[in-house]
């Protein structure tokens, strides 16, 4: 179903991504095709129904809207977009015959166009990857195609494609950032999530910081988290120091919330602070210390 006169007037790309969308609807692909051809611009490529059906609204060489900037690249290269019917939304896991067919379009994307068989590291890199993997796919960051597809396709769709494509899965290295509930998350990324992350890895065990942690996203931060997902058992490929949505949920249900310290044998206030991202004096005035070398192991200060 040809989406017209979008498949004609829209400028050549070579496909080099293919990524994977949640509409926010429970709509067939005709509905869909209906919407795109007679109510907007931005028309995705594919569309996978509940059952699993698949329609194709533009040739895979044609540029898309779905993907922003990615489609919009100087050396030419652009995304392969595919949308897939969701409730309201976007919070139920893909189907089980949504995910076959998303996986026989990843195998034919590979063997048709040569996308590597890799989940991308950047926004500009070949490979596969999902909506809000980077806010360059978007119009500054989403969380299509919400957190149990995007757990779907790294532990089901991604792997199922290099299964069925007869390869072997890239390892995906830190380096590319992610939005979680509307917040970035790794490199570029600030704020006081940041901060407030970094305190729960250090409360976990798992920090790395010499100074911090927060608000600015560091290598400290891609270190503590790699040790985070180290903890929790991850598979190599995902020990990437880049947060997903359930992984860094675990880490603030089980961390976030702590707001105390109790003093080691050794420690200092100074220590402690930095260890939090505060000063000494702010400990201090929070837990009335007078004298900041009489501390003792066993107390428990306050945070802030």
């Amino acid at each position: 179903m040809e989406v017209q006169p979008e498949g004609d007037a829209q400028p050549a790309i070579r496909p080099t991504q293919l990524i994977f969308h949640s509409i926010a609807a429970p709509w067939t692909g005709r509905r869909t095709y209906e919407y795109w051809r007679d109510s907007t611009n931005l028309e995705s490529h594919f569309f996978v129904e509940f059952g699993g059906d698949v329609f194709q609204y533009i040739g895979t060489q044609t540029r898309a809207d779905a993907n922003m900037y990615a489609n919009k690249r100087a050396d030419g290269t652009g995304a392969v977009s595919v949308e897939t019917a969701s409730n309201l939304k976007h919070t139920d896991p893909w189907t089980s015959s949504q995910i076959s067919a998303l996986i026989k379009l990843g195998v034919w994307m590979h063997k048709h166009h040569g996308i590597p068989l890799r989940i991308c590291r950047s926004a500009n890199d070949p490979g596969f990857g999902t909506h809000r993997m980077f806010p360059q796919w978007s119009q500054g960051g989403t969380a299509c195609p919400g957190d149990a597809r995007q757990r779907q396709f790294r532990e089901i769709v991604f792997p199922g494609i290099v299964k069925a494509a007869g390869g072997k899965p890239v390892p995906e290295p830190s380096g590319g950032a992610v939005t979680i509930d509307g917040k970035k998350y790794g490199p570029g990324s600030s704020g006081d999530h940041i901060t407030r992350m970094g305190r729960a890895l250090v409360r976990a065990g798992c920090g790395k910081y010499k100074q911090g942690p927060g608000p600015k996203w560091t290598d400290a931060d891609t270190e503590s988290f790699k040790a985070w997902q180290r903890k929790l058992g991850d598979a190599p490929q995902y020990v990437d120091g880049i947060p997903g949505p359930k992984q860094l949920a675990r880490l603030l249900k089980e961390f976030g919330d702590a707001r105390t310290h109790k003093v080691a044998r050794g420690e200092t206030l100074s220590a402690i602070a930095r260890k939090y991202g505060t000063t000494w004096r702010t400990l201090a005035t929070l837990n009335g210390i007078k004298n900041p070398d009489q501390i003792t192991p066993g107390q428990t200060l306050r945070l802030p």
